[in-house]
This record gives C-alpha cells, sequence and structure tokens, in this order.
C-alpha cells in the first residue's frame, strides 16, 4: 500500500464535495509528473491525504482512498472545459485521472501547523518550490498525520 498527497481548490472539489458524492473523478491533472504517479503507480485501496490549496487556509481537510484504476479524463476532450486539450485524442489520451473514495473528513491541519513538526520535514509539499498536486507520502509521515488527526 501507497499514500499519497492530493492537492485538490476547495472551490472545485471539497471534502465536503467528496463526502456528498462518496466518490470522484481527479480531473485537471496538466503536468506530467503527477499523471505518471496517477497512471503508472497509484493503485487501488492507496490511502490520500485530501488537501485544500488555492485557498485562505491550505491544508489536509481528509482521509481518502484511491478507488479506481487510470483511466482517460474526460475533460481534456471537452472545448468547453478550461482543461480542453487540443492535441489529445480518445485514440490517443495525455491526461489521466483516477476515481477517490470519501473515507473521513479531518479537522484542517494547516500547512503551517505541519511545517511546526520536524517529522514532517521532509514531506514534498512542505518542499521549497513544491507545486504538484500529488505527491507521494512515506508510510512514516502517513502515521504520524494519522496520530496528530486522531
Amino acid at each position: 500500500m501507497a499514500y499519497w498527497l492530493m492537492k485538490s481548490e476547495p472551490d472545485d472539489v471539497s471534502i465536503d464535495d467528496l463526502a456528498a458524492r462518496h466518490t470522484v473523478g481527479w480531473y485537471g491533472v496538466r503536468n506530467y509528473q503527477a499523471r505518471n504517479m496517477m497512471r503508472d503507480t497509484q493503485q487501488i485501496g492507496d490511502g490520500v491525504l485530501f488537501y485544500h490549496s488555492s485557498c485562505a487556509e491550505p491544508g489536509i481537510a481528509g482521509i481518502a482512498e484511491v478507488a479506481s484504476h487510470a483511466y482517460p479524463d474526460p475533460t481534456q476532450f471537452d472545448p468547453q472545459s478550461k482543461y480542453y486539450d487540443a492535441k489529445s485524442t480518445p485514440e490517443n489520451p495525455r491526461w489521466m485521472q483516477v476515481d477517490v473514495r470519501f473515507v473521513r473528513k479531518t479537522r484542517l491541519l494547516s500547512l503551517a501547523q505541519m511545517r511546526q513538526y520536524p517529522e514532517l520535514a521532509q514531506m514534498q509539499v512542505l518542499q521549497k518550490g513544491s507545486r504538484l498536486s500529488i505527491t507521494p507520502v512515506s508510510a512514516e509521515h502517513w502515521a504520524f498525520i494519522q496520530g496528530l488527526l486522531a
């Protein structure tokens, strides 16, 4: 089992939206490294730290799990979508998504709070210049964060 931190803008899909829908497609990823992690590495059942980004107080807002194997992101084919990619075709899709299933909402563990713990200092999300929307999380960091959220 692997663990991931996956960022979502709460104005688009929040932890409350995920709780209401139970499962959502993780659409709109337009970074090759993040796409490759979904396509090549993520497995059904992997743990997800659901992270609110691009908001007043970014941080971990809940726990989810990967619920599907990667499949083509349909927004890449929709000319009305802000995620449209004219060079992508159904026969040769560029962008993938996975489904993510709600596990539980937690109190917000803010980015500022995460920075206070030396045990989390090596987390990718805390590294200067880290902007990926999907990052791996070590088993040690996962366990430590689970303890903080208990």
